[in-house]
């Protein structure tokens, strides 16, 4: 098959199209024939070796974690999946025409699910939903503030928080306080405003996508007792806030949420936008348009 491989840490063009063995399916495992898929943050980073500390890669590697595509064949142990499915979820290297992807973090994609479009959603979608849901804790009638919140991690965040029955503040650069409006937050606070920011009131919980300066200012508006979640890493000044929880959230797969947070997209009330979609072979150009930021996924078609 064709992968996208990556033989050292370095810029995108470290990755390169080359012919490898195709894959295995083993005990519990599919054999799928991947559509898409898609670019996240955590591929640059690993790639550049930013997480070679604690994520440290074994090359030759392929990265990737979201899949959709056509089951090809099915593993020893596996029930509910039958040949010709089509399927979404996350799995190792996914950056290929063909992925060995594990049964339990795999679901049949929604009716009415574009199956290419299907790939945008696994990472981000449950990212988004743990950081809330394990990482705040959010309750009814509390106030969680979302970082970065036309992030896509940001968004299934607000989501999240919204059906919870959270008052939810929606954090974004005051350049995209418009944009920020269609997402059903409550409130749109532009984070780049100290003006803004010195009127922000105390808050329940911080979800966090973006870190930084920013996470650090944000964690003095926690109530005392008050939870700081985040996918990025605790603020830099955590030690200062001592009574404030640091919560670091790493995504695990969780297929009933990923059902429901599709079919939430099926519905229309979960918005996930496409920026781009472009060939496997196309990656390094697509890791590097994603590493300069933007809002939509950019989507990989095997």
């Amino acid at each position: 098959m064709k992968a996208i491989v990556l033989h050292e840490y370095g810029g995108p063009e470290k990755l390169s199209y080359e012919d490898v063995a195709d894959p295995v399916a083993g005990k519990g495992q599919m054999l799928v024939r991947v559509t898409s898929t898609s670019v996240n943050p955590i591929d640059y980073k690993l790639r550049s070796g930013a997480y070679k500390d604690f994520m440290p890669l074994t090359f030759p590697a392929i990265l990737g974690n979201d899949f959709s595509g056509l089951v090809r064949e099915v593993g020893e142990g596996v029930t509910g999946f039958a040949v010709g499915d089509r399927v979404m979820g996350v799995a190792d290297s996914s950056d290929a025409e063909l992925v060995a992807a594990n049964a339990d973090a795999t679901i049949k994609v929604p009716e009415g699910l574009d199956p290419v479009e299907a790939a945008a959603l696994p990472v981000v979608t449950m990212t988004g939903e743990q950081l809330v849901t394990l990482g705040t804790d959010i309750q009814k009638g509390q106030t969680v503030l979302v970082t970065g919140a036309l992030g896509s991690v940001a968004r299934s965040a607000v989501w999240t928080a919204k059906k919870a029955g959270a008052v939810v503040i929606a954090g974004v650069k005051e350049s995209q306080v418009k944009a920020a409006g269609a997402l059903g937050a409550d409130q749109v606070l532009a984070l780049d405003d100290a003006a803004a920011m010195e009127k922000l009131g105390f808050v329940d919980a911080v979800a966090d996508t973006v870190g930084g300066a920013t996470a650090e200012k944000l964690l003095g508006k926690v109530k005392p007792g008050g939870v700081f979640a985040s996918v990025v890493g605790g603020p830099a000044n955590a030690k200062l806030h001592p009574t404030i929880r640091i919560q670091s959230v790493v995504m695990h797969p969780d297929t009933a949420k990923l059902k429901t947070l599709a079919e939430d997209v099926v519905a229309g009330r979960l918005v996930i936008p496409i920026d781009r979609m472009v060939p496997l072979n196309e990656a390094a150009q697509a890791q590097a348009a994603a590493e300069k930021g933007g809002v939509g996924k950019i989507l990989l078609l095997a």
